[in-house]
């Protein structure tokens, strides 16, 4: 398998050090670069071509949204994952709008960031819980929509991919949903896949909101 190129962008030399050590002892993910603020971010990125960048909020020069927001034009196949101290919804929604597939706390374990941004590179989006709340929360806040409501699904889910379903709107990783169902990693995997594809949905989060949205969750 070939090693998922991540770029580490953060104005903490020392937080980036201990980071790419954390990183490198993962044989799948190969860490290419770093980068001090996110003007630097988007020069690093045309030259080293990173399928993953863990991005921080608050730099100088240029912040992390401002940089995501870019990155996202430049270079729409990369992911970015927020990775920052702050989780206001200042913050959450501003980085996602920009064009963040995830979003997470520097108190995340290793071994979930490590997961996080292996998903991220297969297309997956990587919420911290307490963010997943936040998202779902501010849509049901949202007023109805002029558009008739979606309709039902065509092929409808069954009971196990409900309970995929209702754990993956938690925010729960897949190692963790299958710890919480007895499952194999890759059955949950291949449980993830079809509720994306019956939902219609191209990640996670979008799959959480639609889901709710026809009264599944």
């Amino acid at each position: 398998m070939t090693p998922v190129r991540v770029l580490l962008v953060d104005d903490q030399a020392l937080f980036r050090e201990a980071l790419a050590t954390l990183l490198a002892t993962h044989d799948g993910i190969d860490v290419v670069g770093e980068a001090g603020n996110g003007d630097e971010a988007l020069r690093e990125a045309a030259s080293l071509a990173p399928d993953v960048v863990l991005m921080d909020l608050r730099m100088p020069v240029l912040d992390g949204v401002a940089a995501t927001r870019r990155l996202r034009v430049e270079r729409p196949g990369t992911r970015v994952i927020a990775l920052t101290t702050f989780d206001d919804d200042e913050d959450v929604f501003a980085a996602l709008r920009a064009g963040a597939v995830g979003y997470l706390l520097k108190d995340v374990s290793s071994a979930r960031l490590v997961e996080a941004v292996l998903a991220a590179a297969r297309g997956e989006s990587v919420l911290q819980p307490s963010v997943a709340a936040k998202v779902v929360a501010r849509f049901a806040q949202l007023p109805d929509a002029p558009e008739p409501r979606p309709q039902p699904l065509v092929v409808p889910l069954s009971e196990r991919e409900l309970d995929v379903l209702r754990l993956l709107a938690d925010g729960r990783s897949n190692r963790e949903i299958a710890t919480a169902l007895f499952l194999a990693e890759g059955t949950v995997k291949n449980h993830v896949t079809n509720v994306l594809g019956k939902l219609g949905a191209r990640d996670r989060t979008q799959a959480a909101l639609r889901a709710r949205d026809l009264g599944l969750l």
